[in-house]
């Protein structure tokens, strides 16, 4: 173990001591260095004829300097706070040499000594500080992991990364990229900064592996333009954290991270109406059904925040309940006013329960977000996505209505919208439920549907799907050449969401505004460049990562829309719309909806799938007419069929209930 090393492993009092005794042991030194110049000579005599003075001096001063706290600072983190205090302290310092000399009337000391003491003494306390500083952060430097890094920016949030980098064992700040002309040629923070035409010599040069963004500020839109034209250099481009991950201290500010997928997007979001976010939710008892999920989860982060008298939080899965329990009850942590939070374990399936909560809880606001959305695992499991996806909705919907709730607002998506597949049309089948429900009369709840796109980061998301295939060296799976989506970040849909269901009159498809469609293809590719390896094809056999089209998975569409019709009108939100489409009949829907009752009853996937495809325009009953329950259970003979069918959830109330309020609805009206 080096020096250094011990130094660095001593503990803190230790360190105190050192800083101590070498202060007390320079400013005797400067006082007779001030007494040499001054003569113009070293003249030992002085050490004889003032030695109270070099007494004096370290017992005044050394109390001084603990008082503005230069001993509490860490040398090898030594910033501006560190040297106003060694400058305010050697300066009182000398004010003291100045007041013995005055009150001991030693007119023989000369005057300019004093002055002369103040700067040898700054020299030596100040500047044996920084050499320390320099001599720990050069071992820190020298160490062989660090990888050389440039950063594009030298703003406030540039100048604070490259000295935290600095200081620790990962990353070497080489120098800063910055596009305006005013700062390039300067030295910031010990750091040459350079035009970003000089980029491509500076990785060549230093053999840079990382490019690090440090531009928080931006507007998407800029960062989109500058992300753009780093793609192409052989560098992993990554990112400073944003400032309000900083200000929340869910990330610290060397904590750097790929480059988000939003400034790929370059849209700017719109702010929120905070009128419209608080309508339903500021002091009113609000429910949030699927509330351990992707979207769910972020809507209670956000609720939160707006003051509710009470968040109940219902959710299947109880490890997901618990863990979103565990992060919203550390998030009001510290709050003068704590909402009241309920964790209700529970399936929307069961319309009962669904209700008894919703009374005992006086529930005034539902989101209702619980839904299986992954499309190939819908596909392969018909009879549960209808159950879930369509008598959910239904069930929880009526609980509603039954409880005396104000308003439930239905989370819906793009698949439902011409579907190819069983989840969208489950989606769009729930829709017209919730249509269904609001017309009927003396209809007091306000139902209503929010309708958008894919969301980044939510659980199956082809986003963190292309990191770890590009982490693993490939290839990346992509479906199809062709094949577009919409995206939106979580927390922007969710805000949309809690505004969109505050407009709601009843029986509204609202959709939001999702921007210009991505070709997932090209999101595949700059991923890969931007991760700083090239694309291997046939043109360029001696790129890194390959990418593999695997084909669309059953039920899988090339691309997505938002609208059914073309009737669209604009809201009170710019990126907020509200879409007129045809409704089902009463009877109809109802007639519909027995018949998937039965289809589940019976385990009959094609007869589910038929009732879907006469429900929804769009959807046609195709596919293998079976899932993995049925496809289990063909393998039985008839008598076995019997002895499972109670465990496997045969009957009409465990797999397909029918929903008893709709049916009584239908009829009254």
């Amino acid at each position: 173990m080096n020096i250094q090393q011990r130094l660095l492993k001593l503990p803190r009092p230790a360190k105190r001591l050192i800083m101590v005794s070498t202060d007390a042991a320079m400013l005797p030194i400067a006082v007779w260095a001030a007494f040499s110049l001054r003569l113009g000579k070293p003249d030992p005599a002085v050490l004889i004829e003032h030695a109270w003075l070099l007494v004096l001096i370290p017992l005044f001063t050394l109390p001084i300097f603990t008082l503005f706290g230069l001993y509490r600072a860490v040398v090898r983190y030594m910033g501006p706070q560190a040297v106003m205090a060694v400058v305010k302290g050697v300066t009182v310092s000398a004010l003291v040499f100045a007041a013995a000399v005055t009150l001991g009337r030693l007119d023989a000391i000369p005057r300019a000594t004093i002055f002369i003491y103040w700067l040898v003494a700054l020299l030596m306390v100040g500047g044996s500080r920084f050499i320390v500083r320099a001599w720990f952060q050069s071992v820190v430097k020298r160490k062989k992991d660090k990888k050389p890094v440039a950063i594009y920016g030298s703003g406030a949030g540039g100048i604070q990364l490259a000295t935290s980098l600095a200081s620790g064992h990962e990353y070497h700040p080489v120098a800063f990229v910055d596009d305006d002309p005013a700062k390039q040629g300067m030295i910031i923070a010990g750091l040459p900064v350079k035009q970003p035409e000089d980029l491509p010599r500076l990785i060549k040069r230093h053999k840079l592996g990382h490019v690090l963004l440090a531009m928080p500020r931006l507007s998407r839109a800029r960062r989109r333009e500058i992300v753009e034209w780093l793609e192409p250099l052989r560098a992993h481009i990554l990112t400073m954290p944003s400032l309000a991950d900083l200000v929340s201290k869910r990330a610290k500010l060397d904590e750097v991270r790929e480059v988000e997928i939003e400034d790929l997007l370059g849209r700017d979001s719109v702010g929120p109406r905070e009128d419209l976010l608080a309508h339903c939710i500021a002091d009113k008892s609000v429910m949030v059904t699927g509330a351990g999920g992707s979207i769910g989860s972020e809507l209670c982060r956000q609720i939160l925040r707006l003051g509710p008298k009470r968040l109940v939080l219902l959710e299947r899965s109880e490890f997901a309940l618990y863990r979103i329990e565990r992060e919203l009850k550390a998030q009001m942590a510290g709050d003068e006013h704590r909402v009241e939070l309920q964790a209700a374990l529970g399936d929307v399936v069961d319309g009962a329960r669904m209700e008894a909560i919703m009374r005992v809880f006086s529930v005034d606001t539902v989101y209702h977000a619980a839904a299986y959305k992954h499309v190939p695992l819908v596909e392969g499991n018909v009879l549960e996505g209808v159950r879930n996806n369509v008598f959910g909705t239904l069930n929880t919907a009526g609980a509603a209505a039954q409880a005396g709730v104000q308003h439930f607002v239905l989370i819906s998506t793009d698949k439902a919208v011409r579907p190819t597949n069983v989840m969208g049309a489950t989606k769009r089948l729930a829709e017209l439920v919730l249509q269904g429900l609001a017309r009927q009369p003396d209809m007091r709840t306000r139902f209503s549907m929010v309708r958008f796109g894919n969301v980044l980061g939510s659980s199956g998301s082809v986003v963190p799907l292309f990191r770890e295939q590009i982490r693993q060296g490939g290839p990346v799976t992509v479906t199809h050449p062709e094949v577009t989506r919409y995206f939106m970040t979580i927390p922007e849909a969710a805000s949309l969401v809690l505004q969109a269901g505050s407009m709601a009159k009843g029986g509204e498809v609202f959709v939001l505004d999702m921007g210009e469609p991505v070709r997932i293809l090209d999101l595949a590719r700059r991923m890969i460049h931007l991760s700083g390896y090239d694309e291997q094809t046939e043109q360029h056999p001696d790129g890194e990562i390959a990418i593999r089209f695997t084909g669309l998975r059953p039920g899988e569409k090339l691309y997505e829309e938002l609208l059914l019709g073309d009737v669209v009108m604009g809201t009170e939100h710019a990126m907020i719309m509200r879409a007129r489409e045809d409704h089902l009949s009463s009877s109809t829907l109802h007639e519909l909806l027995q018949a998937l009752r039965d289809a589940c009853d019976t385990f009959d996937c094609q007869k589910a799938r038929s009732a879907l495809a006469e429900a929804v325009e769009g959807y046609e009953a195709i596919g293998p007419g079976s899932d993995v329950i049925t496809r289990g259970l063909a393998k039985a003979d008839s008598e076995e069929f019997e002895d499972w069918l109670p465990l496997v959830g045969g009957g009409s109330n465990s797999a397909c209930p029918i929903d008893r309020s709709f049916g009584s609805m239908s009829e009254r009206g």
